[in-house]
């Protein structure tokens, strides 16, 4: 696997200046896809501002507490994906990874009662010895429990430890995320969902998706911030 990317090529989710030179850091191969996620280093150089150069970026990981979901992560190349939360427990700041209303990836500040809270999409669901039931996550996470979430559902994590403070499912009322199609960064209510197609409300306006575009976010409001 390549170290860099060409940044021509790299994905239109990717809010980078393409023109900077010829080279972008490609990140190490984990859950996210290649459009949903960002280099940890990129997100520090290019997004919080904290690094002008690469270099200074790496250095800044050896040297302090840069956290992604509760975990000290290192390497420049770790994917910072949908919804991780970027935490810098010495500067007392945290930060989400989301979608503007463009599609591309964009980094939200968060209050500190956010910092260990996430939102995860369940996308399996498999049984284990004796019966129990394991949920495979978006972000590669997999957790066990008596949930009772089906896959589409959305579980409320509390981090470190992926615990689940609650569980939103696709149905009627539910607040939803569009993190795939046309309305792609955008936040509606779910009106119905048969089978692939789902049909939401944004700001009076239906509209009609596939239902694999669609995050649940809350019960009838979102049950963290979203700009």
């Amino acid at each position: 696997m390549k170290n860099h990317l060409k940044r021509i090529a790299a994905p239109r989710t990717w809010a980078i200046d393409r023109k900077a030179g010829v080279y972008t850091t490609r990140p190490k191969p984990g859950a996210h896809s290649l459009d949903c996620g960002l280099p940890l280093g990129i997100v520090l150089r290019d997004m919080l501002h904290l690094a002008h150069t690469m270099p200074e970026a790496k250095k800044l990981l050896n040297n302090n507490d840069v956290l992604i979901d509760g975990t000290r992560r290192k390497s420049h190349r770790f994917m910072v994906g949908l919804f991780d939360v970027v935490s810098f427990p010495s500067l007392k700041k945290q930060y989400r990874m989301t979608l503007d209303v463009k599609g591309r990836l964009t980094i939200q500040e968060l209050d500190e009662k956010e910092r260990e809270l996430k939102l995860c999409k369940v996308v399996g669901k498999s049984v284990l010895p004796k019966g129990k039931i394991q949920y495979n996550l978006h972000d590669g996470k997999n957790i066990t429990g008596d949930i009772k979430a089906k896959v589409g559902d959305t579980v409320l994590l509390t981090l470190p430890k992926a615990d689940v403070k609650d569980v939103f499912s696709r149905e009627k009322g539910a607040a939803v995320f569009l993190v795939g199609g046309k309305g792609k960064g955008n936040k509606g209510t779910l009106q119905s969902v048969e089978g692939d197609d789902a049909v939401y409300d944004k700001d009076g306006a239906t509209i009609e998706t596939a239902t694999e575009h669609l995050f649940v976010i809350g019960k009838g409001k979102p049950a963290l911030t979203f700009n």
